[in-house]
């Protein structure tokens, strides 16, 4: 019926081939007056494309000419010209997708199709490698034609300076690995100044090896962690400190509201026992923090209620089912400090500062490409991800690679055996033989049974790429023989040295079937480059991990029963689509386990875009005034809801409440009055709020600079929203580790997160909402003019440095805390302007 179908409606690569060598004959009719061109005027050409597309041409208009420019380029500079189906590889990554294309096609000369024609437009572009010596190498040997063709061009590396990261990502062209480009995007994340930011707005990528990339190293998510500035032992001292204050004296509890606050008695008491001047200094927050909610964990969490201990752990119970909820954790420091009430452990906190995966970090560029041998058994994946299609290139020379059928012995030990004397046989001969391990223990175990025959040999285990590339590259030479993983070496040819073609070429053996049919193409795909002859075959033994996966148990008894020996193969075809089928099944297992890594990162990645986002905008901002009116107000219509419900009459809302949580947040008691707000409607009430919050922001305003209070607003929005997504992160992170639990409650474990994950987010928003009120409206201006990191300690990658600091400027008068207010109001300074001092 495939088949069928495949005739009435054509085989769809094969006419998007046909459709690509169509604009390959206009580059190709383009060629002679192109060869004519001087070389000053083949460099003109670059200027003359970015004006057309200053004046409104798109890539697109102008692709056959600058193709037909960058092969001529290539020519001149490299001594290498284009293939056909190189100009169509160019195009189908132009076109933002992936071009399968056998080894020794030329996969770095293609990419420079594209990334010329894309680098005009002046946004970047970035070439994506699986390695820095072959990010390196392939920079500078195609940096040759991009000088040439008046394009900048960098090599984004690990332990790059701040300023020497910005001038790599300023290039037209940015070569880097996977790693290092998804770190600069965390680190661009945490920065304190937007002129630290390296990396600019992601445009266009190629990734090179790209189902490795993409698919391979997919699973494992880009973690910078650190130890946070919060002491464990700050918890004990705080949750100490909390026995010593009084309800209605020292703090107040707003119970609907959930949440306590500290009276000016209460604020005097912890300047006392702590013996510093003013609790609302940013050198104070830390403190500040683990009081309130050394607070809230005293006065509001209620064991065996709200939580039980359990072995010394602190477990939540769900308020509405009274279940416990295994993995979860309270955010915010609330969890750390029932912890050091209850006299437990206190876990450390908050180690992980900043994390994405591969695969939405490579979602994010507007544009994506990629390029590998073999992509097409993941074609699925990479279309459900990234939405990328596969189109399989033609080879330049036909393919008279030999691929022999699988030999497939009793035991390992008979494999090895046979391996070992297939080496023998070809290396008799002269030709080159590589063989492929599925790990290093496997080449070690081959590597000596050739010693005892006296076999010279390279082993090769991916841990050093220069040398690697050097060893894959003498694979080819007359009576080489190269032990590697199957990994090793990628993204470097195997060329064939003098006379090797007329003996057959290289010789490609593999000693198991890897999980993955694609690994299996990959090192068959070493021999047979550009026409070259060559053979490949595997030797297989039920006793391989594969094998035993998959019930090799009835071919074993078949064997036995047959009295065949160890070191005799048998060919099946049964065994061979057998084994098949154990991989594509495999390969479904672990597209499942990605993508269920990918459905929960992309809860976290809705929520880090947003985060990102408006954090980018606080840099950027030449003012936060509306955005801190705005928060201050969110704040006030959510206690507004908890005091004046709709559902409620008038005259049992609780307007004391109302504002005396104000007062314990961002205002002072007598700066509104109960009778402000009698008789007014919720609309009315939210109304007074804003006008007296407007009135009192702008009075701060006006006691420093524009640009010191500027400066001062973004102080306090930046370390609130640091400090509350760190703490975010770990709970999220925390929740995940426990999640899969809920599975034993008859409830979808991802549901739950998505939907709890969404609740912690907005009870985050709040609690930064908070926090930015209070220490706007309540903090000593004169001395929080100093942006600092909320976390701090070993990163991932450890070329991290500190950020800049800028001066700190004291522009306020300096009164003793209980001396009378300069403005003669009469009031203590302290109660007066000694609150925004």
């Amino acid at each position: 019926m495939i088949g069928l179908l495949k005739k009435i409606i054509g085989d769809t690569n094969e006419r998007d081939v046909k459709k690509l060598m169509k604009r390959v004959e206009k580059i190709n009719a383009l060629e002679p007056s192109i060869q004519a061109l001087t070389d000053e005027q083949l460099q003109l050409k670059t200027m003359e494309f970015k004006e057309r597309l200053e004046k409104g041409e798109t890539l697109d208009d102008i692709l056959h000419e600058a193709f037909a420019v960058c092969r001529e380029g290539s020519r001149r500079v490299l001594g290498m010209r284009h293939y056909d189906v190189q100009l169509i590889g160019g195009m189908v990554l132009h076109e933002g997708k992936i071009a399968e294309m056998r080894t020794g096609e030329g996969k770095t000369l293609v990419a420079t199709l594209p990334v010329y024609l894309n680098a005009l437009a002046g946004k970047g572009v970035h070439v994506i490698t699986v390695n820095e010596y072959l990010a390196a190498r392939d920079a500078e040997e195609m940096g040759q034609l991009y000088n040439f063709l008046g394009l900048t061009w960098a090599v984004n590396l690990n332990g790059l300076s701040p300023d020497d990261k910005q001038a790599a990502y300023a290039a037209d062209i940015t070569y880097g690995t996977n790693n290092e480009f998804g770190f600069d995007y965390l680190r661009d994340n945490m920065v304190l100044y937007r002129e630290q930011i390296a990396q600019r707005p992601l445009n266009f990528c190629i990734v090179d090896e790209v189902d490795s990339i993409l698919v391979d190293e997919a699973r494992t998510p880009l973690i910078i962690s650190g130890e946070a500035e919060k002491s464990t032992e700050l918890y004990h001292v705080a949750a100490r400190f909390a026995t010593r204050l009084k309800e209605e004296e020292h703090y107040t509890i707003d119970l609907k509201a959930n949440s306590v606050a500290l009276t000016e008695e209460g604020v005097a008491e912890v300047e006392k026992a702590f013996n510093i001047e003013n609790l609302y200094d940013s050198e104070h927050i830390l403190l500040n923090h683990h009081v309130n909610i050394a607070l809230k964990a005293r006065a509001l969490m209620k064991r065996d209620v709200d939580y039980v201990v359990d072995n010394g752990e602190i477990v939540i119970v769900d308020e509405f089912t009274g279940r416990l909820m295994q993995g979860r954790r309270y955010s915010d420091g609330l969890h750390q400090a029932i912890e050091a009430k209850e006299g437990q452990v206190v876990q450390n906190e908050s180690m992980t500062l900043a994390t994405i995966t591969l695969q939405n970090y490579f979602r994010m560029y507007d544009k994506l490409g990629g390029m590998t041998g073999t992509a097409k058994t993941e074609e699925e994946e990479f279309k459900k991800i990234y939405g990328l299609e596969v189109v399989v290139i033609p080879t330049n020379k036909p393919v008279i690679r030999e691929d022999k059928p699988d030999a497939i012995y009793k035991s390992e030990n008979g494999k090895y055996h046979a391996v070992v004397a297939d080496i023998e046989k070809h290396h008799k001969e002269g030709r080159p033989v590589l063989v492929g391990t599925t790990s290093i223990e496997k080449s070690e175990l081959i590597s000596n049974l050739l010693k005892k025959k006296g076999i010279r040999h390279n082993v090769l285990n991916a841990k050093h790429h220069a040398r690697e590339a050097e060893i894959v590259a003498e694979a080819g030479q007359r009576g080489a023989v190269t032990i590697a993983t199957n990994m090793a070496g990628r993204g470097t040819d195997i060329k064939l040295g003098e006379g090797v073609a007329e003996i057959g070429g290289l010789h490609i053996i593999g000693t198991e079937r890897h999980e993955s049919r694609r690994i299996d193409n990959q090192l068959r795909g070493r021999a047979g480059r550009q026409g070259d002859p060559g053979s490949s075959q595997f030797f297989i033994s039920l006793q391989d991990e594969l094998m035993r996966k998959f019930g090799s148990e009835n071919i074993m008894g078949m064997m036995d029963r047959l009295g065949m020996e160890e070191d005799m193969p048998i060919e099946s075809k049964m065994v061979s689509r057998a084994i098949e089928s154990s991989q594509k099944r495999v390969e479904g297992s672990n597209f499942d386990m990605r993508r269920v890594v990918l459905q929960y990162d992309d809860v976290m990645n809705q929520q880090r875009t947003v985060i990102y986002k408006q954090r980018r905008e606080v840099m950027e901002a030449e003012s936060l005034r509306d955005v801190v009116i705005g928060m201050i107000m969110s704040h006030v219509e959510r206690l507004v809801d908890i005091h004046c419900p709709d559902e409620v009459v008038q005259e049992e809302w609780e307007l004391d409440k109302l504002i005396e949580s104000c007062n314990g947040t961002f205002l002072y008691e007598g700066q509104l009055d109960k009778k402000d707000i009698w008789g007014k409607d919720r609309e009315e009430i939210v109304e007074v709020f804003r006008e007296l919050v407007e009135r009192l922001y702008t009075e701060r305003e006006q006691l420093l600079e524009e640009e010191n209070f500027r400066e001062f607003e973004k102080v306090v929005v930046l370390r609130a929203v640091d400090s509350k997504w760190m703490d975010h992160i770990d709970a999220m992170d925390q929740f995940r580790q426990g999640i899969h639990l809920r599975a034993y409650g008859q409830t979808d474990p991802l549901r739950e997160y998505q939907i709890e994950g969404f609740e912690m987010f907005n009870e985050m928003i709040a609690t930064i909402e908070e926090e930015v009120a209070t220490y706007i409206m309540k903090a000593n201006i004169g001395t929080n003019l100093e942006r600092q990191e909320v976390a701090k300690g070993q990163a991932v990658v450890p070329t991290d440095e500190p950020a800049p600091k800028k001066p700190v400027r004291r522009d306020a008068p300096k009164i003793g805390r209980n001396d009378e207010c300069y403005c003669g109001s009469g009031k203590k300074y302290k109660n007066c302007h000694g609150q925004e001092e």
